[in-house]
């Protein structure tokens, strides 16, 4: 948690309002979500600015909290998590921060959200086979009392198509 941050509020939400993006960031945005390992001066030359000012752009972007990391993109049935499913969960009213403490806490827990609709929460996970997925779901997420119910969608087979943030629109 970031120094002088209120405890149980979000770094999103406690983080002052986001600066507008100018063409050159939405450009080194889409050359980071590309290939996150390219060099400064490789974005400051295709962006046409200076290395300084590249560097600048994106240490303001990391400050401002526009990019929130770099991470591989990894193929889950190639190291080792063949099985992958969605899980829906219906919670008790107002448990969302405890709940999600206690889904991070899963081994495989891929993405969380809060949504609205049918279910409360959408989680994303993945196992190194179905025995794992069904233990996961059955004996952990069960088991946390302020879960009312669950749901398992199977993915059969998955795109990921590195999506871009909407800054194209900008």
């Amino acid at each position: 948690m970031a120094e002088g941050r209120e405890q149980g509020v979000p770094d999103d939400q406690a983080a002052p309002p986001p600066r507008p993006l100018d063409a050159i960031d939405r450009d080194i945005l889409r050359i980071l979500q590309t290939d996150g390992r390219a060099s400064i001066r490789s974005v400051a030359e295709r962006v046409h600015v200076s290395r300084a000012n590249a560097y600048a752009r994106i240490n303001r972007l990391i400050d401002d909290g526009v990019i929130r990391g770099f991470s591989a993109r990894v193929n889950h049935e190639r190291a080792g998590q063949g099985a992958s499913a969605y899980i829906t969960l219906k919670i008790v009213q107002n448990s969302w921060r405890t709940v999600r403490e206690q889904l991070q806490a899963l081994p495989g827990a891929a993405h969380i959200a809060l949504v609205s609709g049918d279910f409360d929460v959408l989680l994303l996970v993945h196992t190194p086979d179905n025995r794992t997925l069904r233990e996961l779901v059955l004996t952990k997420l069960q088991a946390i009392p302020e879960v009312l119910s669950t749901r398992t969608l199977l993915v059969f087979e998955e795109t990921d198509l590195n999506r871009r943030l909407a800054v194209d629109e900008a």
